[in-house]
């Protein structure tokens, strides 16, 4: 018993420190290791583009998202504002219509079919050589498309991501803990860029070049990775843009980051059953990064359960055990500790806690809605 325990330990632990910490380290020096050799050929350059905004009942926001996408720094007479409606029932056309932006088109589907399909259709019904996506909820920086743009510059460059930056006033200890989370991301994207290619895109804005799009599955969850892996399998890289910047607020509340991320999670676990080939170190160019960026992280809730439980076994055979069932039970704590005293929620250790075990449980969830319903519709 104690043997097998030991073992368990062993491949638990090794799994959790590879996903949370070994692998952004060893990102951190490959990306060294590389030197300049990987840098994007970035040059000024101003093709025509198209941006696409997919929506469904968006008339309370879309007039802000027009205004964002208009004051883009960019030619005007090579720029396109592609509004694309799933299924909308309320005044969004007429929101569109009134905004009275001749770059501006409606393109409405009556029936609600999901995001991917909409993309689909955006680009089928568009020509331009580059496509801006972007989610109807964030503003874009006033550079974000020109920034995205240049990345296009380098002929090996199949589609760039933009960065999502959180805006935190008002901020609640849980919402700065994902952002604290959503920056250690960010930074894990940027290195994989650095080296060739980013595992998955930033959902709220990224661009395309048309040569490297593949049309996706309808039922696609995750076009945000599933687009960009199929660039990166068809030869093309994919980078990181920091200098992209979408704005959003980060959720406040546990609640609402839960219905979002496991819907997301629930579309990965769907992703993999789906394209077996993303598996297949022979098919994917990035394997080793997929492997670590994205099915270690679904596995780590495992992996984590298997540390609990045999460092609980051993903990009265060694007091290194001890010590690790202690530390456990400490993270574990953290968002009982926030709610019991709200002074200490803001505190580092409490908000990042609280956000590690959270989003954690959330693969959890996502694993158990996927099985529910294998084609699971996301909006986001």
């Amino acid at each position: 018993m104690t043997t097998l325990a030991a073992w368990v330990f062993a491949v638990s632990a090794a799994w959790v420190v590879w996903t949370f910490v070994g692998y952004p380290a060893a990102l951190w020096v490959w990306s060294r290791a590389r030197g300049p050799g990987r840098r994007v050929a970035q040059a000024a350059i101003e093709p025509e583009v198209v941006i696409v905004v997919v929506v469904h009942n968006e008339s309370a926001g879309i007039r802000a998202k027009l205004e964002s996408c208009a004051a883009q720094r960019y030619p005007a007479e090579r720029l396109r504002i592609l509004v694309v409606s799933d299924g909308s029932t309320d005044a969004t056309a007429d929101a569109v219509a009134a905004f009275g932006d001749p770059r501006v088109r409606w393109l409405h589907f009556g029936q609600r079919r999901g995001k991917a399909a909409c993309v689909n259709d955006a680009l089928a019904a568009s020509g331009e050589p580059i496509v801006v996506l972007t989610d109807a909820r964030q503003a874009l920086h006033p550079d974000a498309v020109r920034h995205l743009v240049s990345n296009f510059a380098d002929p090996a460059v199949g589609a760039a991501s933009g960065e999502l930056m959180f805006v935190l006033d008002g901020a609640s200890g849980f919402g700065q803990g994902v952002d604290a989370y959503w920056r250690y991301e960010k930074a894990i994207r940027k290195m994989e860029g650095a080296i060739g290619s980013v595992v998955g895109v930033t959902g709220a804005l990224y661009a395309l070049r048309r040569e490297a799009w593949t049309p996706i599955p309808e039922d696609t969850v995750l076009d945000d990775v599933l687009i960009p892996m199929n660039a990166v399998r068809a030869g093309w890289r994919v980078v990181f843009e920091d200098r992209a910047i979408a704005y959003d607020r980060p959720a406040n509340e546990p609640a609402r980051e839960r219905v979002r991320k496991i819907r997301t999670l629930a579309g990965n676990f769907g992703l993999v059953a789906a394209h077996p080939w993303l598996l297949d170190p022979r098919r994917n160019p990035v394997f080793v990064q997929y492997l670590s960026h994205k099915i270690s992280r679904l596995v780590a809730p495992l992996a984590l359960a298997g540390t609990l439980v045999s460092s609980a076994v051993l903990a009265p055979v060694h007091p290194l055990f001890g010590a690790a069932l202690i530390a456990q039970l400490a993270l574990y704590a953290t968002p009982l500790l926030g709610r019991a005293w709200p002074a200490a929620a803001r505190a580092l250790p409490v908000r990042i806690g609280t956000a590690f075990v959270a989003l954690n449980w959330f693969v959890v969830l996502g694993f158990r809605e996927w099985l529910r319903n294998r084609q699971v519709h996301v909006w986001r």
